[in-house]
């Protein structure tokens, strides 16, 4: 990803014919490595237009994966339907051993997440909601008090590798690292250590 930046950094600097840094070091990626960090990372983006005071539901923001697929759910007058928004990763339902290929648990399951941590982080709602733990929290192997840090926090939290710390560890080893990148907030906020 680095090397693609770099080169429409470079054509776009020549072609403004100036120097330096292109749009001041923008463009920045970080590595997913695991469910975990892949929901994080979902509801951490279907969550900005509200942030942003774009929107006041998620059904009302524009651009976000999580509005495509509730129109899809509308269409199909089925929340958890198996015929899904196309362009989009399919949630494949809850974990089993013939699983499909997908998202390890229900839309319905996601919908809520997001729903409960847009009304967590809205500061008029701070208390608006029991502290119950959704199911999918549960089985992402998230702590609640966790998941208000990893999904408001998220960009700032981790360099560019996150993930937990098992699919950590790996991943620096298949990259020959010798510093594990992310590793006291991948301990605290995943394992919750």
């Amino acid at each position: 990803m680095r090397l693609i930046n770099e080169a429409i950094a470079r054509q776009a600097n020549h072609e403004d014919q100036c120097t330096g840094r292109f749009l001041g070091g923008r463009f920045k990626s970080q590595a997913l490595l695991d469910e975990q960090a892949l929901f994080t990372c979902m509801a951490y983006v279907d969550l900005n237009p509200i942030r942003a005071k774009m929107a006041k539901i998620p059904e009302r923001s524009h651009h976000t994966s999580v509005k495509k697929r509730i129109v899809r759910a509308k269409t199909a007058h089925q929340l958890n339907h198996p015929q899904q928004e196309k362009s989009l990763i399919r949630f494949a339902s809850n974990p089993r051993q013939d699983m499909p290929e997908g998202l390890s648990c229900r839309l319905s399951d996601y919908l809520e997440l997001v729903d409960w941590t847009g009304r967590i982080v809205r500061n008029d709602k701070r208390c608006a909601i029991d502290h119950n733990i959704p199911p999918i929290l549960t089985r992402l192997n998230i702590r609640a008090d966790n998941w208000l840090t990893l999904s408001t926090q998220f960009e700032g939290r981790f360099g560019r590798v996150i993930a937990t710390l098992q699919h950590l560890k790996m991943a620096c080893e298949s990259m020959n690292y010798r510093r594990i990148p992310g590793l006291s907030n991948s301990k605290l906020l995943f394992e919750g250590g």
